[in-house]
């Protein structure tokens, strides 16, 4: 029965399931928001937090991260940050962040990242979260990545092979989707997904027509240079998601199985930026 209990089946069959509603439960869980764009009059805007970003930094750095919003093709404006770590920087990450964040929580992580691997970041809301409009789905994730895509492409002319994109956890969805129609400088896959169907029901062993998030269906039309990390101790994606995206990968590099690493602190490990640092500043460069 493709490893799915008897129990498992009665669940399925008593209430069918509905990729939007299998997606929002598994995956959408937008926050308060934790940051406001403030207009300086020219079409861009500085950022203000609230105290729940947690901004480690001081003011003065914060005038590193410029604001905007850009429209997706399903009509819904999202909001935009480009965080300037380094005037030296060849690579630019397009980052598409995890569940219940924001861009406010994460800008000090951002500003953090690119300045230990000397790399420029992008980020974005998805639809739905922080000062993002619209709701958040399956197809909305698609199309917010697209038009931070092509924001990062037009607004400050990155060239592909400049662009790093980075998903974790969720934002590994939009990540791996983008990675699989275009090719880029390197993609990198945090506490990645098989699909929905496999977190909700982990002996799931083939992909269903009315799964979300198939990733481990596109991850083998990924043609850029791939690095995953994943939590050996991972409680919300198990470490085997991570594994096997891997094993399917047709340009993976040594990937990061950090041990005893869970879902939400891999960062907090050392090996975490040592890798990075190899990967972004010897092995692509190489």
């Amino acid at each position: 029965m493709n490893g799915l209990s008897i129990s498992e089946w009665c669940c399925l069959l008593c209430c069918p399931p509905c990729p939007s509603r299998i997606a929002a439960k598994l995956a959408f869980i937008p926050p308060e928001p934790t940051y406001d764009f403030l207009a300086d009059g020219s079409g861009k805007y500085s950022l203000t937090l609230s105290e729940r970003a947690e901004w480690q930094f001081s003011e003065r750095e914060k005038e590193n991260v410029e604001g905007f919003y850009t429209r997706t093709s399903r009509g819904n404006k999202i909001a935009c940050v480009f965080v300037r770590c380094s005037s030296t920087a060849r690579f630019t990450i397009l980052f598409s962040h995890g569940n219940a964040v924001d861009l406010g929580q994460m800008s000090t992580f951002y500003l953090n990242l690119g300045s230990s691997i000397n790399c420029n970041v992008f980020g974005y809301d998805y639809s739905g979260y922080g000062l993002s409009g619209g709701k958040p789905s399956e197809k909305n994730l698609y199309a917010d990545i697209d038009a931070a895509w092509l924001a990062l492409r037009t607004r400050y002319g990155i060239s592909p092979e400049n662009i790093i994109l980075y998903g974790q956890s969720i934002g590994t969805v939009p990540t791996v989707d983008l990675a699989s129609r275009y090719e880029v400088g390197a993609v990198i896959l945090h506490s990645p997904l098989m699909s929905g169907m496999r977190v909700a029901f982990p002996k799931t062993k083939r992909t269903w027509f009315f799964d979300v998030f198939p990733s481990i269906e596109k991850i083998p039309k990924v043609t850029s240079p791939t690095l995953l990390i994943h939590g050996t101790e991972d409680e919300i994606i198990d470490f085997t998601h991570g594994r096997t995206i891997f094993e399917r990968c047709p340009r993976a590099v040594e990937p990061l199985w950090v041990e005893g690493a869970g879902h939400n602190d891999v960062e907090l490990f050392p090996a975490y930026f040592e890798r990075l640092k190899q990967f972004v500043n010897v092995e692509l460069v190489n």
